[in-house]
């Protein structure tokens, strides 16, 4: 052998996973497929809200709107198949969560102001675990070898596992929000913070 051996860690900057790919948000209006996905609701310039899901559209009078249910709804409705309300909202007031492209390289250097435009809602890049601060009931995902695990929520800070790791527990988002409806505890994973990202 004459020459060194590659380096298989050279195209990240230490041996973490890779960033998830970023959540993009895209109007409704396009032909995007809605029932079951994440939304956001909201009016330029005014503001957005987000945790809802979306049902199919439905047109009423020449008009198109979306079906909109608070996330803890739209999960009760689909595990115990029962009816929930769900407000119609004007298609042109929704904006859909999609799965962006993998983020390149991070510039070094950029300011942490994020300045963004009030047209339409924006969303941050996925931030790990470690570089944020309190993370209990938020949406995370969990990177592995297997790829990405999405539709999680943490259910504890930062801890020192058994291992001597840095974890935090999760669990799925179904029983994350069934805890809330029936008082039942969930089932949990331990993570180490290094695979985990806020999304």
């Amino acid at each position: 052998m004459t020459g060194p051996l590659p380096d298989p860690f050279a195209d990240q900057p230490d041996w973490a996973p890779q960033p998830p790919r970023p959540i993009e948000i895209v109007p409704a209006t396009g032909r995007v497929e809605l029932r079951g996905r994440r939304v956001l609701v909201g009016l330029p310039g005014l503001g957005w809200r987000g945790d809802l899901r979306a049902d199919e559209r439905v047109v009423q009078n020449s008009r198109t709107y979306v079906p909109v249910i608070p996330e803890q709804e739209w999960y009760r409705a689909e595990s115990e198949q029962v009816e929930v309300f769900a407000p119609l909202v004007p298609v042109e007031r929704v904006w859909v969560e999609t799965l962006g492209n993998r983020p390149g390289v991070p510039t070094v250097g950029v300011s942490s102001v994020n300045l963004v435009s009030l047209d339409a809602p924006a969303h941050r890049a996925p931030t790990p675990v470690f570089e944020a601060g309190a993370v209990t009931g938020r949406r995370v995902v969990h990177v592995a070898d297997a790829g990405e695990q999405r539709d999680l929520r943490a259910v504890t800070e930062t801890y020192s596992g058994a291992e001597g790791d840095i974890c935090v527990r999760v669990t799925p988002e179904l029983e994350w929000y069934r805890w809330a409806w029936r008082g039942q505890p969930p089932t949990t994973l331990e993570v180490p913070v290094h695979l985990l990202w806020i999304e």
